[in-house]
């Protein structure tokens, strides 16, 4: 490295760990909401609607999967594209009982949503206390 990398300290620094991807499962039928309630009963489910043109929907899942710290045996998660599945999405909200929000974030345990958010609130970690 040159003299810049010397001065703003680029050299000598550890290459940083690159984290595994989520097993984001794609929701796209609404048959899928009836295996996703039977598998709440055993293990917990959430649902993940995203906008995909919407920036801050994008900025939302990034800051979710950055500091998702589940296993996947503990937790299945699933991803709405809300634009090619707004039929899912009402759907969601029937079945769940949760009024529908974008971004919005579902978590589903005994087939029914025990949590959910919307925008800054979506975090990880509320999936710890329903794992």
């Amino acid at each position: 490295m040159g003299l810049f990398g010397k001065i703003f300290g680029s050299e000598d620094k550890e290459p940083k760990e690159e984290k595994q991807a989520l097993p984001w499962q794609e929701l796209k039928s609404i048959d899928q909401l009836d295996k996703i309630a039977e598998a709440s009963v055993s293990k917990t489910q959430a649902i993940f609607k995203h906008s995909t043109r919407c920036g801050i929907s994008r900025m939302v899942i990034r800051n979710f999967e950055s500091s998702f710290d589940l296993l996947e045996n503990q937790v299945d998660l699933y991803y709405l594209d809300l634009l090619n599945h707004r039929d899912i999405s009402s759907e969601i909200s029937a079945k769940f009982q949760v009024y529908h929000e974008s971004p919005q974030f579902i978590v589903i345990r005994n087939k029914e949503a025990v949590h959910h958010a919307s925008h800054s609130a979506i975090t990880p970690q509320v999936l710890h206390q329903f794992v």
